[in-house]
């Protein structure tokens, strides 16, 4: 509540306007059962005037006194109105800027995170966290404001009118107090909860929708089922408890408030034989009974609204504490890198499993550096860190001789350009997928990168040709062609250094042969790092580099490597018949 208030502090003025218009609210409504009391008084002394033959009823005092009231109510509402205009401008306002936030958060948080959490959850602190915490806060704030000065202002017109009786009804007081607190100590758990699976919920069915294909292929509809089932019924009752507990306030509410209504009724007419209070009083009296439950069922039904906000709020403000990825300060100006890359005995794990023990490593601007080695050897790992994906436990790397986490890692990174296994395209066009390489590039640039990466023909025979949308899933182009589309946006980005992390393993072997040429011809004068499986691939590297948990066990080139007949020589020769 400190934070959520405290990022609240730019709207203080709004705020405090709420609140002064909320407080005329509720005091001009306040005051019109103690006046519709006198008007009560004047009619039975007129009755009782009458019938003893000494006057009548003063219909022009009364129909002025009602008026009065009218107007006083009408005031009420337009109080009621601002303040009501005022929050809701400011909630749509703070939960904009929230929004906001949120996105720029996601992209200064790094990699390491991405790899810990549940994209749905991320969406769901980003849509669900927010529209509760919008939505209490619009509620709450002004709810309570007008449900505790109605409390008070009741108390204060109830005391004015007859301490006896207010000493009995403030005795409900401590009575409600003890219920609320009940039912809100048990109401908070399950509020929390509901918030927590509500982001398990949109985590499952955010990957149940994007791993169709891999569900149907598995056959595991089943396991799908049941694992959404747990989370769903966990969230079925920790939902259902929390609005029970909520909803048990009014009832309980309401029955202490007629224990209210029936003690007035007795000792105000006591009270009344005795002379100690007239009859337009005891009908006030009985009027404010009735509403002083009102707003302490009111301020109850809110902590529950601030249970949900707090949870949301908290979920919220845990995701834009997180670490974020440091950026020093030096700048790099991509245009100027050489490409000398050298790794000086580095060090990394993740969390605390050391994959990379010491890996030293000189490249000479425009080699071409093939890595090679079996799965979990270390060979992405390593291209990661260059592009200071992730923070060396110990070591350096160095680019033209500068250690790079003296550098900022977004122009840093300027000075690569990478095609990975996994392809990644977005819902668009595809020259608005190939520009994401080259923000600046033509329409010309693109096609002719196109033709050095043997996509340009495919391209052509597509529907719309480089206006074709690709969908969300990316369904409606093979696998190969998307890999060939990535492969044209790394020519696009025209870096210094080249990753290339199995870029041809999706590709057939014709298809293979054109990129290897369009390669060759795209990694002259410039640093290039192959990682790959397909050892007939890297044949004309310069420098063939093996690894094996995580450490350099041989270094040559390919006729070299052969010759000593090591680990290479076997993992070539496996390949292929002998």
């Amino acid at each position: 509540m400190k934070k959520l208030f405290s990022s609240l502090g730019k709207y203080k003025i709004g705020i405090v306007l709420v609140f002064i218009f909320a407080v005329l609210s509720t005091i001009f409504s306040i005051v019109g059962p103690k006046i519709t009391g006198t008007v009560t008084e004047d009619i039975f002394e007129g009755i009782v005037a009458k019938l003893s033959g000494t006057g009548g009823i003063d219909f022009i005092k009364i129909h002025k006194t009602l008026l009065f009231i009218l107007g006083l109510y009408i005031i009420s509402s337009i109080c009621n109105y601002f303040d009501s205009y005022i929050m809701s401008v400011i909630t749509q306002k703070y939960t904009y800027e929230l929004r906001k936030k949120i996105e720029e958060k996601i992209h200064k948080l790094p990699l390491k995170y991405f790899d810990s959490k549940n994209n749905g959850e991320v969406l769901s602190i980003a849509t669900n966290d927010v529209d509760t915490l919008q939505m209490s806060l619009n509620q709450s704030l002004v709810q309570l404001i007008t449900s505790i000065t109605t409390v008070v202002g009741i108390v204060i017109m109830m005391v004015l009118i007859d301490i006896p009786m207010t000493l009995l009804i403030v005795l409900l007081i401590p009575i409600s107090i003890v219920f609320m607190a009940f039912t809100i100590k048990k109401s908070q758990v399950h509020f929390k909860n509901t918030q927590n699976y509500l982001g398990h919920i949109d985590g499952d069915i955010e990957e149940m929708f994007s791993g169709q294909t891999v569900i149907k292929a598995f056959n595991a509809e089943d396991k799908m089922i049941d694992a959404f089932k747990m989370n769903n019924k966990v969230l079925y009752e920790s939902n259902w408890k929390s609005q029970f507990f909520a909803g048990l306030m009014h009832p309980i509410m309401a029955f202490i408030g007629n224990l209210g209504y029936v003690a007035v009724a007795i000792f105000g007419g006591y009270r009344c034989i005795q002379g100690h209070i007239n009859v337009g009083n005891i009908q006030s009296f009985i009027a404010y009974t009735k509403t002083f439950t009102q707003p302490i069922t009111q301020i109850g039904q809110v902590f529950n609204q601030i249970q949900s906000m707090i949870a949301a709020a908290e979920r919220i403000f845990e995701f834009l504490e997180e670490e974020e990825e440091v950026y020093a300060k030096d700048k790099l100006d991509y245009k100027k890198v050489l490409g000398d890359v050298e790794f000086d005995h580095i060090k990394f794990g993740y969390d605390e499993n050391i994959i990379i023990k010491d890996f030293s490593l000189s490249v000479k601007n425009g080699s071409k550096i093939a890595i090679v080695g079996p799965t979990g050897a270390g060979k992405t790992t390593i291209v990661k860190l260059l592009m200071k994906f992730y923070n060396l436990n110990d070591g350096a790397i160095y680019l033209d001789g500068k250690d790079i986490s003296s550098y900022d890692a977004h122009t840093l990174r300027q000075a690569f350009s990478m095609v990975l296994q996994d392809t990644w395209l977005y819902s668009g066009t595809i020259m608005d997928n190939l520009k994401y390489g080259n923000l600046n590039a033509t329409d010309e640039d693109v096609i002719n990168a196109c033709k050095i990466a043997n996509a340009h023909n495919f391209i052509k025979n597509l529907p719309d040709g480089y206006n074709m949308v690709i969908d969300e899933d990316m369904t409606n182009i093979s696998q190969g062609q998307k890999q060939l589309l990535t492969i044209a946006r790394a020519i696009l980005a025209d870096s210094k250094v080249l990753i290339l992390d199995e870029a041809t393993s999706s590709v057939d072997t014709r298809t293979e042969e054109l990129i290897q040429e369009a390669m060759d011809k795209l990694m002259e004068g410039r640093t290039s790092f192959i990682i790959a499986h397909r050892l007939s691939t890297i044949k004309n590297a310069d420098q063939i580099i093996v690894m094996n948990d995580g450490d350099i066990i041989e270094v040559g080139n390919h006729k070299q490597l052969l010759k000593q007949d090591g680990f290479y020589a076997k993992l070539y020769n496996s390949q292929f018949d002998k």
